[in-house]
């Protein structure tokens, strides 16, 4: 359970307050950056199979273009709403600025549990939601990208869509699509790549041998089953893995390889005979070296903070940690690296795609993961100096470079009119 207090939009507006203050932004700075610069909400209704009406309720905020066109996923889930979204797109806008990649941040979600419609459905859901968000969508404007509970097969349906009502292909409208219509190689696992290329660098960094260090993986979809793996590959033991059905341990390793196919079999790590099965939330407070929490936002919170144990978190989710539990963590020592740099290889990939799209021409997958290692473990460099130099957390740090890069495009911009 997540702090009753805290919410993902409240604690991306505490992060940016602490931000503008110690940069010395006035208030007006401060407010403009608290609120999206568009938000549009739209009404989905779906003919479901059975021929019975459904009207489902879609998001898409821009919460900025300071710094170029608005870039973020699209999220299908039963708990979407429009607050959550804000907060998702404000994080992108400072993962883009950090990197120093020419976007601002948007977010996209529809409140729908896509397990429970078909994929004729949610084919129908996809197109009748980018239908509606066509007017501020574009690879000028808006370019959304798979998340939670969306996938490449999402993406192509979103390109065919504004493709079709626009009379020509136009595949740098999206990002995360197959290969085969304009995707990226090295897309579909560039979050979980970047996250691990940053922990084996703040795990050097902090004094502790990958070879010789533990780590514990929550989630088992998109970024932690690529983490665990490539975790796995660079010789850390991976002792604990969860997933929203339950957890495994064991004190000698997973093969991560078996449990992928045992999870490609039942949909679930739960069962794996590889190791013993436990509660899925007792694996954030393992006694691990790593710790990587890569489900959703807010699982690190006031209550639990206390009794986590890793000398290091390096975040593959957006917001897992509270601001309440940072401040806890941090007190006792803990390193905790942030999403916003974290888990930004999926938007330096993503932004590698529309590049590649709007060129119409395409890197070997080597060009593209050399490309991703050099930005990642560059921006870890760079925000690893600047807190030690500044005496700030690498949140801290991460957050003051990130929110200074989009205060100096507005203030070179100006007000407009």
């Amino acid at each position: 359970m997540a702090d009753p207090i805290s919410t993902p939009l409240k604690d991306a507006r505490a992060r940016l307050k602490e931000a503008t203050e110690l940069l010395g932004c006035d208030p007006g700075m401060y407010a403009v950056l608290s609120n999206a610069a568009r938000e549009l909400t739209v009404s989905i209704p779906l003919r479901r199979d059975d021929d019975s009406v459904e009207v489902l309720t879609g998001y898409r905020v821009q919460h900025s273009v300071a710094r170029g066109p608005a870039k973020g996923g699209l999220r299908y889930s039963p708990h979407v709403n429009l607050d959550e979204v804000r907060a998702l797109a404000m994080w992108m806008t400072w993962k883009c600025a950090l990197l120093d990649v020419p976007y601002g941040g948007a977010k996209g979600g529809v409140t729908i549990d896509p397990r429970a419609h078909s994929e004729r459905e949610l084919e129908r859901v996809t197109r009748r939601y980018t239908s509606a968000i066509m007017p501020i969508i574009g690879p000028e404007t808006d370019i959304p990208a798979p998340d939670v509970g969306t996938n490449e097969q999402t993406m192509a349906w979103m390109m065919d869509t504004y493709s079709m009502n626009k009379g020509y292909s136009i595949p740098a409208v999206v990002t995360g699509k197959p290969i085969s219509i304009g995707g990226s190689l090295g897309r579909a696992t560039s979050t979980s790549e970047g996250v691990v290329h940053v922990a084996l660098a703040a795990l050097r960094d902090n004094g502790l041998d990958p070879a010789k260090s533990t780590a514990a993986v929550q989630g088992f979809g998109k970024v932690g089953r690529g983490a665990a793996q490539f975790a796995f590959e660079a010789g850390l033991k991976v002792v604990g893995i969860s997933d929203e059905f339950g957890g495994l341990f064991n004190p000698n390793g997973i093969d991560i390889a078996k449990l992928g196919e045992h999870v490609d079999k039942t949909g679930s790590v739960v069962g794996f005979k590889g190791a013993e099965p436990i509660d899925g939330h007792d694996l954030l407070e393992m006694d691990v070296d790593l710790l990587i929490p890569a489900a959703v936002e807010g699982v690190i919170h006031e209550q639990n903070a206390p009794r986590i144990k890793a000398k290091l978190i390096v975040e593959g989710a957006n917001g897992p940690t509270t601001p309440a539990a940072d401040k806890i963590l941090e007190a006792r020592g803990c390193v905790i690296v942030p999403d916003i740099l974290a888990n930004a290889g999926g938007v330096i990939v993503s932004y590698f795609e529309w590049v590649q799209g709007n060129q119409a021409y395409w890197w070997g997958k080597d060009e593209v993961e050399s490309k991703l290692e050099e930005r990642m473990l560059g921006a870890w460099a760079k925000v690893h100096d600047f807190a030690k130099s500044k005496k700030l957390s690498l949140r801290g740090a991460a957050t003051v470079l990130a929110v200074q890069r989009v205060v100096e495009a507005h203030e070179i911009r100006g007000l407009y009119p």
